[in-house]
Formats: structure tokens, C-alpha cells, sequence
């Protein structure tokens, strides 16, 4: 079994468009872009990153906005729920928020017993508040949001699956271990990590599968503290049947990544070298950084690149 990883480190989807994903996330949410960027892969797309002030492992969630994609289907074999955690008390506060901004499919119900908001992002996402106990997270809060009410950072995913035997083992050699159970849902956590440290299982089989678009999450990240641990890890997952990339810089962070039984992209990334690397704390997200080998086409895509609306 591993010891390395910590809990979530980040969560990355994709999106239709830019500016009303940038317009969700840090107006309706409240949270702080902390990094504007590209997608490695495709320099013309932008790779946003929201969270906490600094980009706390276990607060990042990330976009791809691929200009005008069609939606994904639901389904078994993806993340089907992105939850964040709030303040206990704080739910009525939120789907105030949420309804004065017209958010849409908005529904309360409890999970695990603790008091839970659901609701869609703008490409149909589907997105949790859900209430946490002794989170003791500070929160971004120059984002229009008090800190009596604001996100502290994830506090879950819940994977749709078919079956999720094969997975349960993954996820049991990753260091996590059965929690509870809540009707078709099977929580798993990770002692010692970091807050973000649940991973929910709901189990259909009859689920049609998922079918990947805007609105999808593309993949989940676990995290460790540095490269060292993660080259552990991935030395572990292969000698266990599980082999992964190499290690690949993705500036903020170092990834490997794999594909899980389930159908879900895994992610092992790093906790260094952190988002302020190469932008000061008080200036994150500001600027349009990119790869070194995209750098030759930033007046390119300067032009080419949806404007934000935020003045950035």
C-alpha cells in the first residue's frame, strides 16, 4: 500500500467557453483565478486554474475551454460530482447566492449526513456545497464572498461506475480505505491527508456510459509532496499492474498519470514548485503565462484567445 499520497490535489474539466467559465468561477463562486495559462497540448485553448489564495493543493479546480464544444453525456466511467466544502450554517447563504444569479438545476438534499447544495456549472457540470465540519482552510475572500460562507477548497468527488470492484482495489493500494456508506454511494478517505481527502463511489449498472465534452471532468489529481515521492509512487503503481507516464513538468507542478479500471483519469502531481513560481502572490492570475515552448506564440495568441472580461 501507498503512503505518499495526501488526498486531492486537483480537479480539471472542460468547457465551452472562457469567459462565462471565468465568470462563474470567480464571480458566482467566489474563488480566485490563480493561474492563466495554456493547455500544454493545444496552445490556442486556455488552461484556467481557480482555488484559494495561492492554489492550495486540494482547492484547484481547472478548466479547458474549448471554444464552442459540444457537451458530454453523463454517465458511468467519469467523475460525476465535484463537491466543495463550506461552513457549517452556510447553505441557506449559498442558494440565496446561487438563485440571485440564476443558476440552474438547483437542489438541496444531505449527503453522509451533512447538509449539501447541488447544482450545474455553465456547460451543465454537475457541482456540490456541502457542509464541513472543522475545516479549518482559510478561504479566498477578495472575491466577493464573506468568509462566513466562503468555499475552503474540495471537499470530495463522486465517480459514477458500473462496478466498482477493480476500482475499490486502486483506490485501497492509493492508501484509501471504506468510510461509510450512503445508499448506492461508498465513501473512501485517506488518513493523514490533506482535507480533500474523500473519494466517493456510486455504483450503477445500468449506467449508460459517459461520454466526454464540455462540462466533463477530464481528470482528478491526487497529490504528493515532491518528486521524489511521486517517482515512488509510480514504481509502485507499475509493479502493481497499474504503469504510468513519465513524469512530466507542467510548470506549477510535476504529473504522471494513468488510466483507472473505472474509466477515470488519474493523476499523481506534486505539491511543488507551487503557482507563485513565476507570478507574485498578489498579482496570480493576472497575466497570460505560457509554456517556454509556446512562448514564440504569445502575440499570437494574445489575439486569438478569449478576452475574460475581467479586464485580464
Amino acid at each position: 500500500m501507498l503512503d505518499q499520497i495526501r488526498g486531492l490535489h486537483h480537479v480539471t474539466s472542460m468547457a465551452s467557453g472562457a469567459r462565462a467559465n471565468n465568470a462563474f468561477f470567480t464571480d458566482t463562486l467566489g474563488l480566485r483565478r490563480v493561474k492563466k495559462t495554456v493547455n500544454f497540448d493545444a496552445p490556442d485553448v486556455y488552461h484556467l486554474y481557480y482555488a484559494d489564495e495561492i492554489g492550495t493543493p486540494g482547492t484547484v479546480m481547472t478548466y479547458f475551454p474549448f471554444p464552442n464544444a459540444g457537451r458530454g453525456r453523463r454517465g458511468a466511467g467519469e467523475v460525476a460530482l465535484t463537491a466543495f466544502a463550506i461552513p457549517q450554517g452556510s447553505t441557506d447563504a449559498w442558494e440565496t447566492r446561487l438563485r440571485e444569479r440564476h443558476v440552474e438545476n438547483i437542489l438541496r438534499d444531505s449527503s453522509f449526513g451533512a447538509p449539501r447544495l447541488l447544482f450545474d456549472g455553465p456547460d451543465g457540470e454537475r457541482l456540490a456545497l456541502v457542509e464541513a465540519a472543522a475545516d479549518g482552510r482559510s478561504p479566498w475572500t477578495a472575491g466577493g464572498v464573506s468568509e462566513e460562507i466562503a468555499i475552503r477548497g474540495f471537499h470530495s468527488v463522486e465517480m459514477l461506475l458500473r462496478d466498482k470492484a477493480a476500482t475499490v482495489e486502486l483506490l485501497e493500494f492509493m492508501g484509501y480505505r471504506e468510510a461509510a456508506a450512503d445508499g448506492a454511494v461508498t465513501r473512501y478517505e485517506i488518513a493523514g491527508g490533506n482535507p480533500a481527502s474523500r473519494i466517493d463511489i456510486r455504483v450503477d449498472p445500468a449506467a449508460p456510459r459517459a461520454q466526454a465534452g464540455a462540462g466533463s471532468v477530464h481528470h482528478i489529481a491526487f497529490a504528493v509532496e515532491n518528486r521524489a515521492a511521486q517517482a515512488e509512487v509510480a514504481e509502485r503503481l507499475a509493479g502493481a499492474g497499474w504503469p504510468t507516464t513519465p513524469q512530466i513538468d507542467r510548470d506549477y507542478f510535476f504529473a504522471i498519470y494513468f488510466r483507472s479500471p473505472g474509466g477515470v483519469l488519474f493523476e499523481v502531481a506534486t505539491n511543488e514548485p507551487g503557482f507563485d513560481r513565476d507570478e507574485d502572490r498578489a498579482h496570480l492570475g493576472e497575466a497570460l503565462k505560457l509554456p517556454k515552448q509556446h512562448e514564440h506564440l504569445r502575440a499570437e495568441l494574445e489575439r486569438r484567445l478569449e478576452p475574460l472580461g475581467d479586464g485580464a
